[in-house]
C-alpha cells in the first residue's frame, strides 16, 4: 500500500475508530489473488470486544462505500483486534500491557523475559521471574533501552486479581 493511500485511509477511517471509543492501531492493505483485503487493527484500554468491532467494521464499511478511498476494484475489509502475541511499539501498547509477560530485545544487546509491572513516562518497572527456585526481581529499563517488546502468550498467566493480593500480602 502506498504511503499516500495509507495516509488517506487513516485520515478517513481514524475519526471513526475513535469516535467508537477505540484506538486506530493499523491499517494494511494487502492482495490475495485478484482481490485486496484491507485489515484494519483496533484497540482500547479496556480492550476491543465483538460488539465494538461489529459497530466500528459498520460504520468502516459505510464511509468506504462512500468514497472512492479503496479505487475501483473489489475488497474484502477486515477489522481485528491486534492478537495476543502483539508487538509493543507506543506508550499506550506498554500500559495495556501491565501485568503480562513480555519478551524485550534490548538495545545493548541480549534479551529480557519479564512481567510489567509498572509504565511511566521515562520507561518500564518489570518484574524477572526467578529460576530454579529463586525468587523474582525487579528490574528497570527505560525506553530507549528498549529495540523491541512482544508479548508472551501464557497458558497459566496471574490475572490483576491475583497481582493485587500478591502485593498485599
Amino acid at each position: 500500500m502506498s504511503t499516500t493511500q495509507s495516509e488517506r485511509l487513516r485520515e478517513l477511517l481514524e475519526p471513526l475508530v475513535t469516535s467508537e471509543g477505540l484506538d486506530l492501531e493499523e491499517i494494511a492493505v494487502d492482495s490475495v489473488g485478484r482481490k485486496r483485503v484491507l485489515r484494519v487493527v483496533v484497540e482500547s484500554d479496556a480492550g476491543a470486544d465483538l460488539d465494538a468491532i461489529a459497530d466500528v467494521s459498520r460504520a468502516l464499511s459505510a464511509k468506504l462505500d462512500e468514497t472512492d478511498a479503496m479505487g475501483e476494484g473489489e475488497y474484502t475489509l477486515e477489522v481485528g483486534t491486534p492478537g495476543a502475541e502483539r508487538l509493543l511499539t507506543q506508550h499506550r501498547h506498554y500500559v495495556r500491557a501491565v501485568g503480562r509477560l513480555v519478551r524485550f530485545q534490548l538495545a545493548e544487546g541480549g534479551e529480557l523475559v519479564a512481567r510489567i509491572v509498572a509504565v511511566d513516562d521515562e520507561g518500564l518497572d518489570l518484574e524477572v521471574p526467578g529460576v530454579k527456585g529463586r525468587k523474582a526481581t525487579a528490574r528497570r529499563v527505560a525506553f530507549p533501552d528498549v529495540d523491541r517488546a512482544r508479548v508472551q502468550v501464557e497458558f497459566n498467566r496471574k490475572d490483576k486479581k491475583d497481582m493485587k493480593e500478591e502485593e498485599e500480602a
